[in-house]
This record gives C-alpha cells, structure tokens and sequence, in this order.
C-alpha cells in the first residue's frame, strides 16, 4: 500500500509546533464530564530573560521548565482519505501541517502558590 506525503505549505515554510512535555499525570475533576479537547488546563508563558526557560501555572501549582532542541524533529501529519475516479477503493494521503523541532521540558517539582491573606 502507497501512502502519499504532501506538504500544503507551499513555497512558505510549514508552522513550528513546540511539544509541552509534563513528568506525571495531568486529572481532571470528576465533576468534569466534557472532552479533554480544548480543555484549558494552566497559563504558559515565557520569561523576559535571554534563557529559554517558560512557566506553566496549574491552579495553585507552578512549574519552570526550559526549551530543548529534539535529536530529530517530528512532522505533524493529517490523514486524508480521497476516493480514485471509478473504484470504490480510498486513497490515503498524509499532509503535512507542521514540525516539531523542540520541546518545552517540566522535569521539576511544582512549586505551591499560595495567597496573600491571613
């Protein structure tokens, strides 16, 4: 069986995706009963020193990871199904649609937040 790799960025470059890699297990409360998909689970952002280092707010927990440089990198692939003129046979193509030549790596304990009052 032939699968075809396309890439549907054109002459542009594809989009760079980063890996957000967590040590442990990420729970969602019982009361949720949604998918996980789109679920927002904590605040990311990056520090304004010239390290790549990043932290990631869940609830009153923060953790502070760094940017890493994968080995290889890693292409985000779609599956597309496309049917052929006169069979009743499909055509699987994968398109390209991003790679991945980092990841942001949080191997540390969370550190508490805690509030400001009394």
């Amino acid at each position: 069986m032939e699968i075809r790799v396309k890439c549907g960025c054109g002459e542009e470059e594809c989009s760079e995706w980063t890996i957000v890699e967590l040590q442990g297990v990420v729970e969602t409360q019982s009361s949720f009963q949604g998918s996980v998909q789109n679920l927002e689970i904590g605040r990311l952002c990056h520090s304004d020193s010239s390290q790549e280092t990043y932290t990631f707010t869940v609830g009153y927990h923060e953790l502070t990871g760094s940017k890493v440089t994968l080995k290889k990198p890693l292409l985000v692939l779609k599956k597309l199904q496309k049917c052929t003129d006169g069979s009743s046979e499909k055509e699987t193509e994968l398109e390209v649609v991003g790679i991945i030549r980092s990841k942001i790596l949080f191997k540390t304990r969370p550190k508490p937040l805690f509030s400001g009052t009394s």
